[in-house]
């Protein structure tokens, strides 16, 4: 069983990209997240971080991308998980607003 994680503390930042602002027009919003979060403490870290009502969450873990260093050498840069927010139609997050 896993460590209970504060719920503030489970979305790292938000993902401001291209595709992360299309969707914003159907309301939903793109977070990276801790790895070790599943999709119920991502609904209340964002319901009490927001104060929005939550309809959905979508989980994907992302792998990290080869990355050379010192010549030859190649590294991963790590892997994280990302989590696309589906708000009620009344919500917004005005974090995301004029982006």
């Amino acid at each position: 069983m896993s460590k209970a994680l504060n719920p503030l503390a489970v979305l790292v930042r938000p993902l401001i990209t291209e595709k992360a602002t299309r969707l914003g027009g159907d309301n939903k919003y793109c977070f990276e997240v801790r790895r070790v979060a599943n999709k119920i403490q991502i609904k209340e870290a964002v319901e009490k971080g927001f104060d929005v009502k939550v309809l959905n969450v979508h989980v994907m873990n992302m792998k990290g991308k080869p990355k050379r260093v010192r010549g030859n050498r190649i590294k991963r840069s790590p892997t994280w998980k990302k989590a696309v927010v589906t708000l009620h139609p009344d919500d917004k997050l005005e974090l995301f607003e004029g982006v």
